[in-house]
């Protein structure tokens, strides 16, 4: 679509003037009749408000004489170039020339004709002739030699990267995610944020991309002196540099919840603690030590976890690390009259945000007690991660994302405002928050046990991997498999189902947590992906004689010959891959993934049961066949592994 939009966008700065687009769409909009205004009730017809005076056309002439002045050359946006509504409309659709028309006095068709014409040589190469339809869009159809060519390209990739090439203009992205809390249980939250945010560097990373992976844990907080202080009483070797590292601290929930029992009931406990917090934060050895026993063993635990779901490159940043910096993020707000006291505390007040009484409402940057907020971290992340320096030791990163929950939406919106009018933030960069909703029961309340405890990760991910296991020792085909094979099966299929499931819903929905449906055969579900590209791994084998060979071979990709419709529609939708992975890239919603593959398997069962492999009429046919079977079988394998989902050639 990219190649398309350029196009586009040659053309119209070709044909249009910027300019007299601009004067056109202001003379417009004051052409335009006013609605008018409703009646109060209890008004008098004679009781009208009055009249705005009518601009003289030498006013209006001037409104369009400065929108002119401060036009700008066409942009990708003004192309307006979008994938085709229909299958029959064609591959691409534009819908530019309504707009410009209007804007330039002239008839839509007469103006799409024109965009029409120009465009015509510039994609002649790989598009039929554009048509004009309606009352202005501009429909666009690939050659069929071009898509045949095309996925005999992918073919020929099929276990690489179908041919796609990477971006001209890699940027440095940095995306936070996961971001669990030392001491306490991973829940079902950060499992998503670990997937989803899991899936979008996968993606970025294979565009081409330079992507950093940061885990911005929840090692710092008030918590840590309540902490510090029971390992003072229950393990002692914990507060010792030489004997910290050695100490099993055992169950670390168990820990939390012993700890906090006793700050809430034992008043000398909770004096302790609040003088631990102050004590680490300067730095105190034994309080820096037992900090340290806590975070070693937290990464165990979650090492387990990220080891379950394949999560590799994930580099532990956490709160900690931004806390020489917050000190400096403050001064320079309060430097700048953005940061004022507040009952005591210093805040940031932003325009646009209030409480729901109306007052103004405060972002917290430094509490009563000299503290800091989360707010204060953030920042101070931002300034690493965008403006610092890389000869500093910052990121100097083109775009920064932040997969968390879409109850931290306020948060970060204001953050992002607060960074940007305190000038942290260069024009080359981006924050964006990446909300999601939550994982709830099948009764769509809280996702919990029945005794109401939270959910374990790993209880829940060994869970889907037992149902898996069964299911599959079930089957009478795997009657003579043996336990290591179905095993190995198992954890990629309730893994690959957990994350599929979290995946396949647009990730600002909450969604209902639900064994039965995730592992189900049937619908868009990772065994039913599993199940397809399995199946098509078998027709290969099939026809090309591999049925006992451990590892397939993909053969020669061959000349694609179009003999039914349902090859052409497969073939329309495998070339959209490009488009699809885009189209994530930019507006970050993995779903179009997932509806991408389910849409490409189901074109592949309706081209199977209408075109025989095995039993093609020649032998050209076969091969072409075959081809298509390879492409798409490359094609589910790279984006079930940019879900980071591994295949298997059997099930």
């Amino acid at each position: 679509i990219g190649f398309v939009q350029e196009a586009v966008l040659e053309a119209l700065n070709e044909l249009f003037d910027p300019a007299d687009v601009a004067r056109g769409a202001a003379l417009a909009k004051l052409e335009k009749p006013k609605k008018k205004k409703k009646k109060k009730k209890n008004q008098n017809d004679g009781d009208d408000e009055p009249k705005e005076a009518a601009m003289n056309d030498e006013e209006k002439q001037a409104i369009a004489d400065a929108a002119a002045a401060e036009a700008k050359p066409f942009t990708i946006a003004d192309t307006m170039v979008t994938l085709a509504t229909r299958a029959d409309f064609g591959d691409y659709q534009v819908n530019a020339a309504m707009g410009l028309a209007k804007s330039l006095g002239m008839n839509p068709r007469e103006c799409a004709s024109k965009i029409a014409d120009k465009i015509k040589p510039k994609l002649e190469d790989c598009m039929e002739e554009p048509e004009i339809a309606g009352p202005g869009f501009i429909n666009l159809r690939f050659k069929q030699d071009y898509l045949t060519s095309t996925v005999q390209s992918m073919a020929q990739d099929a276990s690489g990267r179908l041919g796609l090439p990477k971006v001209s203009k890699p940027q440095k992205i940095v995306i936070d995610y996961s971001s669990p809390n030392i001491a306490k249980e991973m829940h079902v939250g950060h499992l998503r944020s670990t997937i989803i945010g899991d899936t979008l560097s996968n993606l970025l990373e294979f565009a081409g991309h330079r992507v950093v992976r940061l885990n911005h844990v929840g090692d710092w907080g008030t918590q840590f002196g309540m902490l510090v202080e029971h390992l003072r009483d229950e393990y002692p070797a914990a507060l010792s540099i030489e004997t910290s590292q050695d100490v099993d601290l055992g169950d670390l929930v168990e820990l939390y919840k012993a700890a906090k029992k006793r700050f809430d009931v034992d008043e000398d406990f909770k004096t302790r603690a609040r003088e631990g917090v102050v004590k680490l934060q300067a730095g105190n050895e034994e309080e820096v030590a037992a900090w340290h026993a806590l975070c070693a063993a937290s990464r165990v635990e979650y090492q387990k976890i990220y080891d379950m779901l394949s999560i590799k490159g994930l580099e532990e940043r956490g709160e900690s690390f931004y806390n020489p910096f917050l000190n400096g993020v403050v001064e320079d707000l309060e430097k700048q009259g953005m940061a004022v006291e507040s009952e005591g505390a210093t805040a940031v007040f932003l325009d646009g945000y209030t409480n729901r009484d109306g007052t103004p409402l405060p972002m917290l940057i430094r509490k009563s007690d000299g503290g800091f907020n989360y707010a204060t971290t953030d920042l101070a992340a931002i300034r690493h991660r965008v403006e610092m320096a890389s000869e500093d030791g910052g990121e100097r990163a083109n775009r920064v994302l932040y997969v968390t929950d879409a109850g931290q939406s306020q948060h970060f919106d204001m953050v992002f405002a607060a960074a940007k009018l305190a000038g942290y933030v260069p024009e080359t960069a981006s924050l964006e928050h990446v909300p999601f909703g939550l994982v709830q029961g099948e009764d769509g309340k809280k996702f919990a046990t029945r005794s109401g405890d939270t959910v374990k990760l790993k209880d829940l991910l060994n869970e889907a991997v037992r149902i898996a296991g069964d299911d599959l020792r079930s089957r009478p085909e795997n009657e003579n498999a043996d336990d290591e094979t179905i095993d190995n099966v198992a954890k990629i299929v309730g893994i690959g189902a957990v994350k599929y499931a979290d995946l396949s819903m647009n990730r600002e929905s909450n969604y209902r947590f639900s064994y039965e449906r995730m592992l189900s055969l049937n619908g868009n579900t990772a065994p039913y992906m599993l199940y397809s590209y399995a199946r098509i791994c078998g027709i290969i084998r099939k026809a090309s004689g591999q049925e006992v060979a451990e590892s397939i071979q993909w053969p020669e990709a061959s000349e694609i010959v179009i003999t039914e419709d349902s090859e052409l529609e497969l073939i329309r939708n495998l070339v959209r891959l490009p488009d699809i992975l885009n189209e994530v890239e930019q507006d970050l919603y993995p779903n179009r993934l997932c509806d991408f593959l389910f849409e490409t398997s189901q074109k592949f069962n309706k081209f199977y049961e209408n075109c025989s492999v095995n039993n093609a009429e020649t032998p050209e046919i076969k091969a072409s066949r075959l081809t298509l079977c390879t492409a798409t079988a490359g094609t589910i394998r790279l984006v079930m592994n940019l879900l980071g989902i591994h295949v298997v050639e059997r099930m």
